[in-house]
């Protein structure tokens, strides 16, 4: 049964070509989630397309189009059962264009792992990676210092990054104690699963025994139901079936939902007639539950991903204007009242314009430093009122905290990440 262990969403993030795929390639490899036979066929794919030494990221990066530009595009689940959990796994895209999908894998993640390659350590992505984790509310982290072999398995140099990943780790406001340090070669597998013998100086745990010391998330059963949607599917003799991670509550077949803003922006209702999470049919999914969900009377043209499921005695709000608290972390000059780049909520990618900056805080104390500012640059942190241009679904985060965080995106960049403080309701 699938209900036996508590699932936990894993994320992997880092640098483009810091080894995370490959990481979670050799991880399934050795977990026995695919076989040499598979492995095979991969070496020689990646030898054709001249990618050689990249067969264990192929397992991840199913598309053609990855294979060919030896990157990570979309977000690719995986499964993987330790002696505690039900992993399912998110392997993060790198790259710079690819940093929404980074957030939206981010926003379903309980705990990341952060690879870091030993011979470049912390680069702009692996810093942008730590303060969307953080600000995407992902508590726990790992970090893997990954190509060792690149290094010699080299103490020194591990020392090294441990120590610029640790700097960076704390100004992003995580606590150093809870996060442990492993040093590993993926391609090689060394302490990926098996303990490598080729770093004596190391006795921490290897990847696999990391799963396990993750603390289970408190499950947030007892509020509303929001679900995401993250992909809609057409199948043949099912029908409509939207997908996404559960982020509160619980939803169980017959149950009466609503579906907002939906295409009309006034939401479409309709009723549960099954569940699904990993191709077995569930009687009850809960929060933290990736699932596929049939729902009677919804068609794919009435919904899209960014909508959000909820039962009709208890919709979430869909905002006129809201109140945020934001960070700006990388914008090239600077942010001022009319701006209107693109908001990243949740599972949704809605334009949204800056129409007030309210106050300027000092983010180390929260003091007020400026009411009213003129503009606000990297490093600022404020309260800003904000007008979504599209029908978009957002809570405070004192009513939902896990529907209240956002990244503000700009060609091609995360420019600021936030959460929401107050919402003023659009009139249905």
């Amino acid at each position: 049964m699938a209900g036996e262990k508590p699932n936990l969403n894993v994320v992997f993030v880092g640098h483009v070509d810091h080894g995370k795929s490959t990481t979670v390639g050799r991880l399934l490899f050795e977990a026995g989630a695919f076989s040499e036979q598979e492995l095979r066929k991969m070496q020689e794919i990646a030898e054709k397309l001249g990618k050689k030494g990249f067969e264990f990221a192929f397992v991840m990066d199913r598309l053609k189009e990855e294979r060919e530009r030896g990157l990570t595009i979309d977000l690719a689940y995986k499964k993987i059962v330790t002696k505690k959990y039900q992993i399912t796994i998110i392997d993060a895209p790198g790259h710079r264009d690819f940093v929404k999908n980074m957030i939206t894998g981010a926003s379903q993640a309980d705990a990341a792992f952060l690879v870091v390659a030993a011979p470049e350590g912390v680069m702009a992505q692996t810093q942008e990676h730590v303060f969307l984790c953080r600000t995407m509310g992902v508590g726990q982290m790992a970090v893997l210092i990954n190509k060792m072999d690149m290094v010699n398995y080299d103490q020194k140099k591990f020392e090294e990054v441990k120590e610029q990943v640790s700097k960076l780790l704390q100004s992003a406001g995580y606590k150093l104690d809870k996060i442990n340090f492993i040093p590993i070669s993926a391609y090689n597998g060394d302490n990926v699963v098996k303990k490598s013998d080729k770093m004596p100086w190391y006795n921490g745990p290897t990847v696999l025994e990391q799963f396990d010391l993750f603390e289970e998330p408190p499950k947030p059963v007892d509020m509303p139901l929001r679900m995401p949607i993250q992909d809609v599917y057409a199948i043949t003799g099912v029908g409509t079936v939207p997908v996404g991670k559960i982020l509160t509550g619980r939803m169980k077949p017959g149950d009466k939902v609503i579906i907002l803003p939906a295409r009309t922006g006034k939401g479409i209702t309709g009723e549960v007639k099954s569940i699904e999470m990993h191709h077995e049919q569930l009687q009850e999914a809960v929060a933290g539950d990736n699932v596929g969900v049939n729902i009677r009377g919804v068609g794919k043209q009435d919904i899209e991903r960014g909508d959000v499921i909820a039962h009709v005695d208890n919709p979430p709000t869909v905002a006129e204007e809201f109140t945020a608290q934001i960070a700006v972390i990388n914008h090239p000059t600077v942010i001022a009242a009319g701006y209107t780049p693109v908001f990243h909520v949740h599972t949704a990618q809605v334009p949204c314009k800056f129409v007030e900056l309210v106050k300027k805080i000092d983010p180390k104390t929260g003091q007020v430093v400026q009411e009213n500012p003129d503009y606000l640059k990297n490093g600022d942190v404020a309260i800003v009122k904000i007008k979504p241009l599209k029908p978009l679904v957002i809570e405070a985060q004192n009513v939902n905290p896990h529907m209240s965080r956002f990244a503000v995106r700009d060609a091609g960049r995360t420019v600021a990440a936030g959460v929401c403080i107050e919402v003023k309701a659009k009139q249905i």
